[in-house]
């Protein structure tokens, strides 16, 4: 039995990037290799010791040697890397791997077959001693040939698979992971592996796909809250072929940077004896690869047109009255937006119940109507109904914040009684995620820490969490939901009412949250609008997208950019970011403004602000707080000028939706889907066609005066002079200007008598 006053977990809190104190590193040592065996003690444990033992083949343990640990923090390296900058969260991730209280020791060496058996002994006060249950590790080995009467196949692989590369990771108890090659061509491009910050062509780098919130800076870590086990491989000469590893457990990927003629695939498996891997590959054109992958794991539908309008928020409206003046700004600015996103609008308990209503408990945990609450006309939100109700009358359309996750008398103290009574109904009605013994699954994160999480796996349990809101679309008439998190699942072992372990189905949980909310608004006859960071493959059903949370920085621009085009390519049709960033001090103005100028020619075009205390400064990213700000009289009007472009680009993107949603082109399309055989797409991965028609070049370089784009062969016309242009074979770099009123754009002149409208006589 586990002492109250030391804590191991083998598998720790299974952070995916870093360790905790109380884990073995590594969880399965290879043959022969040491692992740090580390333990959580309170404070009142003096010294702790660990009792090592060799077991035979029956499992029994012989003479058993004391290891004597000594006192460990928490990695600094892991904590800066988890802190991501300034920001309300930073706190929170650093210190979540615990800080004092560690103790660790190295094993000898993990060799016997059968493994070892290892516990803890801490000494407390005079002498007495506190011991642990006995753990067992097992030396793992890489092999090409399974034990007797074992069997683990991969099937699929269409003669890419390089022969005799195709290893699996056993131990006694079972297969842990498979690991095969693929073959790299001299000059070969790799590009997708889901919602990628670092760079389009991951030739030469190592990466993995497993669902995490880098809560900023991705594009430094290679981490996504949006991975994706597939990826398209272009080679110079315009031929392409794709694969998609068709599980929901994590994968890793050397894309040829061990051995360039390689691209190696680690995946992994389930732990028995029995195991098995597909591999998906598809032949054709990125296209084609595209279309093959989306007919397994799902498209896009088409959604109304009011969603290519502005998006608006802050994290500080949190009041009727800020949402309200907020929205007469833009009224009074001549600047148009068409819809607000309310983060700050419930109790931030169970992201139910408004801030600030009264109301009889409902012990049960049932739904409530809006008729059940008592609004103070005084309190935040006197009127819902009725800001709404002004809202679509200004033609806007309103958003509500979620997370799925609730609090927990473990996770904060003085909570509500209603949010405490919804914990013990969900539990009481197996709706929560469990851990292997049955407990409910406790968020292991920094965010909303211990906080309770419905198992979204199976419709019952989507049912339940989503009638709780109910009331917010039936009775205020709300049009989608801001599906915030989904990254919160960490352990291979929780229990899914699915039948899945966590292994693999962690990364399915953004997927099926974005599922809830969006059936919840089909019942109600409006469209699914959901708004999620997290996702995995199979999220591409599920409504729109934005690259999380980022700092207003110029490397974080373009990073932003980048993953919007690796989104595209794995079939992410409308996504977006919060432009210019949304955490600390305001951005300066140049940066706002490319930034603004490119999302007025991206799916999605939004802004919004991190939650910041609402100390002044005020860190609002309105148009009109950036340029008060920064003393900047241009931020305004042009701002304005492409808040009234993207209004009249509406249409165009609506059409061009569609055509993706029938097509699988993607609507922010990457070059190299149109033209894979030119070697210059490459040299310009940060370029794209939005649609069939518009060519667009960010302005990505602080301080730049020209830029220089490339053209496909065609005739184009520049947008904004009028000028047209034939490009010949091979295509051709241009040099342009680059006022801030103006990112260059180009728009195929067989559609310029039709687009020129759009463009002329802007403010």
């Amino acid at each position: 039995m586990t002492s109250p006053l030391l804590t191991h977990r083998p598998f720790g809190i299974e952070h995916p990037y870093a360790t905790s104190l109380d884990q073995r590193v590594p969880v399965r040592p290879l043959a022969g290799e040491r692992c740090l065996l580390g333990v959580q003690a309170d404070p009142a444990v003096t010294a702790v010791t660990v009792q090592w033992a060799s077991l035979d083949a029956d499992g029994a343990r012989g003479p058993v040697t004391d290891l004597a640990l000594e006192p460990r923090r928490a990695d600094s390296a892991d904590a800066a890397a988890l802190a991501g900058g300034e920001g309300h969260l930073a706190a929170a991730q650093a210190s979540s791997l615990g800080g004092d209280g560690g103790w660790a020791v190295l094993s000898p060496p993990v060799s016997e077959a059968a493994g070892h058996a290892y516990r803890f002994v801490g000494t407390v006060g005079d002498g007495v001693e506190e011991t642990t249950e006995w753990f067992t590790v097992r030396p793992t080995t890489w092999v090409t040939d399974l034990p007797a009467g074992w069997s683990a196949g991969l099937s699929g692989g269409d003669g890419r698979v390089v022969d005799g590369s195709l290893e699996w990771l056993v131990s006694a108890d079972g297969v842990h992971r498979a690991r095969f090659a693929l073959a790299l061509a001299e000059g070969d491009h790799v590009v997708g592996f889901g919602e990628r910050y670092d760079a389009l062509d991951q030739a030469g780098r190592r990466l993995d796909s497993v669902v995490f919130e880098q809560y900023k800076s991705q594009g430094r870590h290679g981490r996504t809250y949006l991975p994706m086990p597939f990826a398209h491989v272009v080679s110079d000469d315009g031929s392409s072929w794709g694969f998609h590893v068709q599980t929901s457990r994590r994968t890793w990927y050397d894309v040829g940077a061990g051995d360039r003629s390689r691209l190696v695939v680690e995946v992994d498996l389930g732990g028995s004896p029995e195991e098995s891997v597909t591999l998906a590959v598809h032949e054709g054109s990125p296209t084609e690869v595209l279309t093959a992958f989306l007919d397994d794991v799902g498209r896009a539908e088409e959604l109304p047109s009011w969603v290519f309008r502005l998006w608006a928020s802050g994290n500080e409206w949190n009041t009727q009255a800020l949402v309200t003046e907020r929205m007469d700004s833009h009224r009074d600015l001549d600047i148009p937006v068409g819809v607000i996103v309310i983060e700050a609008w419930s109790d931030e308990e169970g992201i139910m119940i408004l801030r600030d209503a009264r109301y009889r408990v409902r012990e049960d945990g049932s739904p409530f109507s809006l008729g059940d609450f008592e609004i103070p006309a005084d309190g935040a939100w006197p009127d819902p109904r009725a800001m709404v109700d002004d809202l679509h009358a200004r033609g806007i359309k309103v958003v509500l914040w979620q997370i799925p996750l609730l609090k927990t008398a473990q996770s904060e103290d003085g909570l509500g009684e209603q949010v405490l009574a919804e914990g013990a109904a969900m539990v009481a009605g197996d709706h929560a995620v469990r851990e292997a013994d049955g407990r409910p699954y406790l968020n292991r994160g920094w965010w909303f820490p211990k906080s309770l999480m419905p198992d979204l796996s199976v419709q019952r349990t989507r049912d339940w969490w989503t009638a709780k809101r109910d009331y917010l679309v039936r009775d205020l008439d709300v049009d989608g939901f801001k599906t915030d998190g989904g990254e919160h699942a960490w352990g291979h072992d929780l229990q899914y009412a699915d039948g899945r372990r966590g292994d693999e189905g962690n990364n399915l949980y953004p997927v099926h949250y974005a599922r809830a909310f969006g059936d919840l608004l089909r019942q109600h006859g409006k469209a699914p609008i959901t708004f999620s960071r997290s996702g995995f493959a199979g999220s591409q059903p599920h409504g729109l997208f934005w690259a999380g949370d980022e700092d207003s920085t110029w490397e974080a621009y373009r990073s932003s950019v980048v993953a919007g085009l690796s989104a595209a390519s794995c079939g992410i049709v409308y996504w977006g970011w919060d432009l210019a960033g949304f955490s600390g001090p305001v951005p300066d103005p140049e940066l706002y403004l490319r930034a603004t100028a490119a999302s007025a020619f991206m799916p999605v075009m939004q802004y919004h602000s991190e939650f910041n205390h609402h100390q002044p400064p005020l860190r609002d990213r309105t148009p009109w707080h950036v340029a008060e700000m920064t003393g900047d009289e241009r931020v305004v009007p042009v701002f304005r000028r492409f808040a009234v472009l993207r209004e009249r680009l509406v249409g165009y993107l609506a059409e061009q939706a569609a055509r993706t949603v029938a097509t699988d082109r993607p609507l922010m399309r990457p070059l190299f889907f149109d033209h894979a055989s030119e070697p210059a797409v490459w040299e310009h991965p940060s370029q794209w066609s939005l649609g069939d028609d518009l060519l667009v070049r960010p302005v990505l370089e602080e301080g730049a005066v020209e830029c220089a784009a490339w053209l496909p062969p065609g005739e184009w016309v520049d947008v904004w002079t009028g000028e047209a242009r034939t490009v010949g074979a091979g295509g051709e770099v241009v040099t342009r200007h680059v006022p801030i009123d103006e990112v260059p754009v180009w728009c195929r002149a067989s559609a310029w008598p039709v687009l020129q409208e759009v463009f002329a006589d802007l403010p």
